[in-house]
Order: C-alpha cells, then sequence, then structure tokens
C-alpha cells in the first residue's frame, strides 16, 4: 500500500511520535522512511542576522534531530535522511511532489524557532495541499 513515507521532523514530542507511527505504518507495509527536517530560515531571519554561525548551529541541530529519528528505527527497516532549508510547509510540499512520497506523517505541533518549526499551521496547510494521504500524529 504505501512504499514511500516521507517523516518531517524537527524533535519535538509530537515529533517523535510520529516517528513511531511511522515506524509502525512501514513495520505493516514494508515501506521506506525518509526522515526530512526543515531549518525555518525565514523566521530566524526575523529574528536575526543570519550569520555563518547560525546556519551552523541549525545545521547541527537539524543532524542531531535526524541522527535521534534514524536511531529509532528498527534494523530491515529503509531509512533515509533529509535536511532543507526555507519555509517548512513549502520544503514538505517540494519534497512530497519531487521524490516518491505515499504518505506523509507528522507532528500536529513543533518546537520553536531556533530548533526548527512545524507548527499546527504548517500541518493544517500540508493536509490541505498534500497530493497524497496525511497522517497527523497529536
Amino acid at each position: 500500500m504505501f512504499e514511500n513515507i516521507l517523516v518531517p521532523v524537527d524533535g519535538s514530542e509530537g515529533s517523535d511520535r510520529a516517528v513511531a507511527e511511522a515506524i509502525s505504518v512501514a513495520q505493516t507495509c514494508g515501506a521506506k522512511l525518509n526522515f526530512l527536517y526543515v531549518a525555518n530560515i525565514n523566521q530566524l531571519a526575523i529574528n536575526a542576522c543570519l550569520s555563518d554561525a547560525i546556519l551552523e548551529a541549525v545545521s547541527k541541530a537539524g543532524n542531531v534531530i535526524l541522527d535521534r529519528a534514524m536511531e529509532m528505527v528498527p534494523s530491515g527497516i529503509e531509512k533515509e535522511a533529509f535536511s532543507e532549508t526555507g519555509s517548512p510547509a513549502v520544503v514538505i510540499l517540494d519534497f512530497a511532489m519531487n521524490n516518491p512520497t505515499d504518505l506523509i506523517v507528522m507532528g500536529s505541533r513543533g518546537l520553536g524557532v531556533v530548533k526548527g518549526v512545524l507548527l499546527g499551521s504548517v500541518s493544517q496547510y500540508i493536509v490541505e495541499q498534500a497530493k497524497c494521504p496525511v497522517l497527523v500524529v497529536k
């Protein structure tokens, strides 16, 4: 049924619950998990001048979050991690449209601006605009 599952992550509890749910679906369907971290550079630009140090810190935070998600996946499930910058809603939809994606599994709320954002408005936008099914985990 599902071969490729996109899981946007930001390190929040909701994101972790989405990872767990995506793993369960992947085990049932034999699907590949694609984890996507989106550094919300647009929000950061409002609050700070984007220096190389800020960009590096955001990138490191994203790598830690992606590594944690990847470590949660049991052996035998194919997985891959991706990191992007930009507006989370736009980047998630672009990724889903440009990569094989049968299902998007995401949390309903995320962390603050510095650690990456998946706000309720983002999940709502994805539900409305995605061309594939979306599972929002609370």
